[in-house]
This record gives structure tokens, C-alpha cells and sequence, in this order.
């Protein structure tokens, strides 16, 4: 069965214009000859969300969907600091449901948003079924952590800039969750690069639908499930990257912690686990590039407690 992708380049272009001015456009750094850093961690609110978000706000507001009803959203954390920030700036209120496990960093940064936080459940899954449940009450306006086109060409602008910022790379490693990023990076990039998505093997919902030949539900467990913890694929982000040919693979805990490790030693980044997953797979070997391939990594989430850095 032929899947239709309901996110195109041309929205990814629509959405790079859009946000202009709204987003910061994050810095690269070449860490060895043929490996660089895309520094998502700089952006607003410390991950890649608030293009996603800002686009999808924008979207409505221009379509008069969003009005002063506000926003709802459900997220482990780094999408509801987004969305937050987006309605903040755009001034209209956002209610932001969140597990009871959402990291204390996190939390602290939502409140000082003006965000209306409401902790229910265990993952992000069941605070997502409370937002649905309020925006049915409300009319509010959902903004989805990753399954909706615009959040997810929002995202893809992340791959616009690679192609302004890096000459010739061959390979992106993006960290992948619920979708949204990886789907966005790949649909921006096309032919210009392969696509690798990296996973935590306790939280593997991209793997498993490429396994199974369509979306399923599964656990979510592991160091990173704060910020990758979608039990299930978006099924836009599933026609994504089957259509682009995105490759998958997995790193354990283990892995996961070592490379966050590495990043603040080596290179004073201060990442989240999920923002260090995509650089996992390099340091573990899970990836292994050929001789003359240049990678790009992205490093995607900054909101962590510090102190856990040493």
C-alpha cells in the first residue's frame, strides 16, 4: 500500500519563512575532520520544539484557529517548554500536561513560562489522552508533540540550515522519540543526505514500526524516556521516513550515558540523555561511518540539572 506524505520540502520552506525572526538559527562546529555538531541544544527554550511549536501557532493564527481560548499540549518536557514559549510570545495562554516522572529542571522552567501545568500519569501517553480530553472540554488548540505537518515542518528546518551551514555532509544522526524531528530533517533533505535515526533500545517506537511495516505501541523505558518516551511512531512521521529511507538503529542506557558524559568533558555541552543519543551511536560504534563519509550530529535537548553532569 502506497503511503501518501502529507508533509512536503515546499511546507518545510513555508514553515522556514514563517518562523523567521521567531527561532534562532543554531550554530555548527566541526569536532573532528569529518564530524560536526548541529547545536539544536541552543535554541529557546534548550531543544529543536519551539520551530515545530511557533509553526504550528503561527499556522492557525493565520487560518484564525487560535484564538483566545489559548493552547493545549501534552509533552515529557522539552515540547511543552516550547509551546509554552510560542503561546507566551504570541500571547495567548497554554495549559501543558505533563507524566508525573517530567524531570524537576523541566517543571521549574514551564512555571516560569506562565505555563498552567497539569502533572497526570506515568508517560507522556497518558498525559496526551488528558490533553485531547481537555481540548474536546475547551476548543482549545492542540499543538501535538509531533504528529501534526506543521509541527513536523517546523522541525524540518532544522535541515534547511544543515544545508546552508555544512558543505557535503553525507549523513545526519538525529535522535527520534515520537518522529516529528527526524521526519522533518529527512523531508527537508531528500536525495542531499542519508537520514540515520537513533533510538534508545528501551524506547524504540521507530525501529519497531519499521520492523513491523506500520506503527504499533510499545514500552518506553531508559534514561532518555523523559524526552524520547513516545510509546508509538506518529503515523506522519512513519510515512516520512519510510519514504525517504531513513535507517534506524539502537543504543543502550549505558551508551546513552557515556556519550552525555562525553559531550560535557569533551566538549562543555551540557545535554539531556536524549540530546546525547544521536551522538551514542558514534561513541558506542552502533554507527559505524565509512572512511571518507562526513556525519552531522544533531544535539538536540539542554534541559538537564547540571549537577548530574559531574
Amino acid at each position: 500500500m502506497t503511503v501518501s506524505l502529507d508533509v512536503s520540502p515546499d511546507d518545510v520552506q513555508q514553515a522556514a519563512a514563517r518562523i523567521a525572526g521567531r527561532v534562532r538559527r543554531t550554530p555548527v562546529i566541526d569536532i573532528a575532520p569529518r564530524c560536526t555538531f548541529k547545536l539544536e541544544l541552543l535554541q529557546h527554550t534548550g531543544s529543536f520544539k519551539p520551530r515545530g511549536a511557533f509553526n504550528r501557532l503561527l499556522s492557525a493564527k493565520e487560518n484564525g484557529e487560535l484564538q483566545g481560548q489559548g493552547i493545549v499540549a501534552a509533552s515529557g518536557g522539552n515540547h511543552g517548554l516550547a509551546a509554552a514559549y510560542a503561546a507566551r510570545e504570541l500571547g495567548v495562554p497554554a495549559r501543558i500536561f505533563v507524566p508525573e516522572t517530567t524531570p524537576a529542571a523541566k517543571l521549574g522552567k514551564l512555571r516560569t513560562l506562565g505555563a498552567n501545568i497539569v502533572q497526570i500519569g506515568s508517560e507522556y501517553a497518558e498525559a496526551y489522552q488528558a490533553a485531547v480530553a481537555e481540548q474536546d472540554k475547551t476548543g482549545a488548540l492542540l499543538v501535538h508533540a509531533y504528529d501534526q505537518p506543521e509541527i513536523i515542518a517546523g522541525q524540518g528546518t532544522v535541515g534547511l540550515e544543515l544545508l546552508e551551514q555544512v558543505d557535503g555532509f553525507d549523513t545526519v544522526l538525529v535522535a527520534v522519540g515520537g518522529g516529528g524531528l527526524i521526519a522533518g530533517i529527512a523531508t527537508a533533505l531528500g536525495e542531499h543526505a542519508q537520514v540515520v535515526g537513533v533510538e534508545p533500545a528501551a524506547a524504540s517506537a521507530m525501529h519497531r514500526a519499521l520492523e513491523a511495516g506500520t506503527p504499533t505501541d510499545g514500552p518506553v523505558s531508559g534514561v532518555a524516556a523523559d524526552s524520547l518516551g513516545a510509546r508509538r511512531l506518529g503515523d506522519l512521521a512513519f510515512a516520512a521516513v519510510r519514504a525517504q529511507g531513513v535507517q534506524s538503529v539502537l543504543v543502550d542506557d549505558e551508551a546513552i550515558v557515556a556519550a552525555r558524559k562525553e559531550l560535557w568533558s569533551g566538549f562543555h555541552l551540557a545535554t539531556e540523555h536524549g540530546g546525547a543519543t544521536a551522538y551514542a551511536a558514534l561513541t558506542s560504534g552502533a554507527y559505524k561511518p565509512a572512511a571518507h563519509e562526513r556525519v552531522v550530529v544533531v544535539v538536540c535537548g539542554a534541559n538537564t540539572d547540571p549537577s548530574t553532569l559531574i
